[in-house]
């Protein structure tokens, strides 16, 4: 269904009834008449696509029609990849907040603001503690203030019902939370790639207890050794 909706966007070739386009390309534009930008598409094996109606004349390219919708569809991708998912997240207070609380809250809401989401926090008021509205107003224009370096202020303090609400937006594009498991695993992963690129330390030879070869050999060193240095001395 997108596909389609992609494809029926576009008008090409003798879909495109007007008097004159403007053709574009790397060369640069010019305005010719409908039929020889046809006769041109004709001529180099392509299509003659529409990619802005509402200009006068219409602005065409001569491409090919398959690959001018894989290279949409291609940054139609890029763009969404590239685009940071925003989302709500709620804080909630009391009119009479415990200092503890309110430093626990605010400490989740920066790291909302941080991670790119936007922060909607509220004082509800039960019952007869609506007549503490003017201190959750308070309380949360202190709490614009404590974030005012990573977020900034949608909208100020407002009464709706029972809940007063404040709106925050991040001042800085988000960054993806990394979990502590995926940290690990990396940190696993680069670990092995440091051992396998350390210099390997050769094995010592060691002599069998038992003599065999190897002691033979060092005994046989040995005693030429010492016939070296008494026909030396002599």
């Amino acid at each position: 269904m997108k596909n389609d909706n992609l494809k029926n966007q576009y008008r090409i070739n003798e879909q495109i009834r007007v008097r004159e386009v403007r053709i574009v390309g790397d060369q640069g534009s010019s305005v010719v008449p409908t039929r020889d930008a046809l006769n041109m598409a004709r001529e180099q094996g392509v299509d003659l696509v529409e990619i802005s109606p509402n200009a006068n004349p219409p602005v065409c390219r001569l491409i090919d029609y398959s690959k001018f919708l894989y290279q949409q569809k291609k940054r139609q991708k890029e763009m969404k990849a590239k685009q940071v998912k925003v989302e709500v997240k709620e804080i909630r207070f009391g009119p009479q907040t415990d200092e503890h609380d309110y430093q626990f809250k605010l400490k989740h809401a920066k790291e909302f603001l941080e991670e790119g989401n936007k922060v909607r926090a509220y004082v509800f008021f039960r019952g007869r503690s609506i007549l503490f509205k003017e201190q959750g107003e308070v309380l949360l224009l202190r709490f614009a203030n404590d974030l005012e370096e990573v977020g900034k202020v949608e909208s100020m303090p407002s009464l709706e019902g029972k809940k007063m609400f404040l709106y925050l937006a991040p001042k800085k594009a988000g960054t993806k939370k990394v979990s502590q498991q995926a940290r690990d695993r990396e940190a696993a992963v680069a670990e092995a790639k440091k051992a396998q690129q350390a210099p390997k330390a050769e094995p010592e030879t060691e002599i069998p207890a038992n003599g065999g070869l190897f002691a033979n050999a060092k005994i046989s060193a040995d005693a030429l050794k010492k016939l070296t240095e008494s026909e030396e001395e002599s």
